[in-house]
């Protein structure tokens, strides 16, 4: 079949509010530093209330990596679910207006169109608190067969494992890519998420998943190790690929026994880490898709990181291709 897409991306459609923020803030609200948590409707508001003023724009992780893989010139699709309001107009437009196609469902009537409530701190973390809304409807319906099928990757986004819906949606998405001898990329998005469904992922890697996205944190807390060289010894022997991030330190790629060490991309000052991962995956998957060399695809996963910390917002700002050719790559 012909290959119409670079990645193909499940995920949480959200639209993101960021806005800045202080320790004090985080700890008298009861949230902790750098986490994602779930809430719902009615503490999404009350939040909302009191956070400082701050920007909004479509986000949620699979989407912010879909935005990325346009900015570098790639073909991205992105599946997800909003409803049938102003704010799931402005998602799919934003979509669209970026080069990438939307799919997914609009959920007619019930819970709202997502968002994520993001305080960010001086130094650059991100505190997450996700009301999901119509996002935690997605299933195994709203995933198209032909999108799949043509995709040289479909990429997961780890957060949708905790709707069960959700995981069938992967499950389907899985069976359609390996059955078209495509590749299945799953990231794992957040060490809460690895803590409530540890063992599952587990599974999940060793069964269906070609590709892993990762922190240090998240890595370490899938082996419940402290000991990062552990860690990654046990994803390289699970995954066919495996990129874990570690900030300023750059990067670790492991793939067919070898291990690459990728420098990170210098920043003149981190203003906000909201989709970093996000724009690494993005970055990766591209030279992934061009056929480039593993070390080529962490390189240009951490131009791309580095390009999303320097502003507020989880989306390239600037042309990725135009930097990724000021940079060789």
């Amino acid at each position: 079949m012909t290959t119409l897409y670079d990645v193909a991306a499940l995920g949480n459609a959200i639209v993101d509010v960021i806005a800045t923020a202080s320790d004090d803030f985080l700890d008298a609200e009861g949230l902790v530093k750098g986490s994602m948590m779930l809430i719902d409707d009615d503490q999404a508001a009350s939040l909302y209330g009191r956070m400082a003023s701050g920007i909004e724009t479509s986000g949620g992780s699979a989407g912010n990596t879909i935005a990325g893989v346009a900015s570098l010139g790639g073909r991205g699709v992105f599946i997800g679910k909003v409803a049938q309001d102003e704010l799931g107009d402005v998602y799919a437009h934003d979509m669209d207006a970026i080069g990438a196609r939307f799919s997914g469902g609009r959920l007619a009537g019930g819970a709202a169109t997502g968002r994520c409530l993001i305080n960010v701190t001086p130094d650059g973390q991100r505190t997450m608190c996700t009301y999901l809304g119509a996002a935690s409807q997605l299933g195994p319906e709203d995933v198209d067969a032909a999108i799949i099928e043509a995709a040289a990757t479909t990429y997961l986004e780890g957060y949708l494992f905790d709707p069960e819906d959700a995981r069938r949606a992967f499950a389907k998405a899985a069976g359609l890519a390996h059955a078209s001898d495509r590749l299945i990329a799953l990231s794992l998005s957040d060490s809460f998420v690895v803590h409530r469904h540890r063992q599952a992922l587990i599974g999940f890697i060793d069964n269906e998943v070609d590709i892993v996205f990762a922190n240090e944190d998240e890595i370490c807390a899938l082996f419940e190790t402290d000991d990062f060289d552990v860690a990654i010894k046990a994803i390289g022997d699970r995954a066919k690929i495996a990129a874990v991030t570690r900030g300023p330190k750059g990067s670790v790629v492991l793939a067919g026994g070898a291990v690459h060490e990728i420098e990170a991309f210098p920043v003149q000052k981190v203003l906000d880490t909201t989709g970093a991962g996000d724009q690494y995956a993005a970055g990766f998957l591209h030279g992934l898709a061009k056929g480039y060399a593993m070390d080529h695809c962490g390189r240009l996963g951490s131009l791309a990181a580095a390009e999303v910390i320097a502003h507020y917002g989880p989306r390239p700002q600037v042309s990725l291709r135009d930097l990724a050719a000021a940079s060789g790559l």
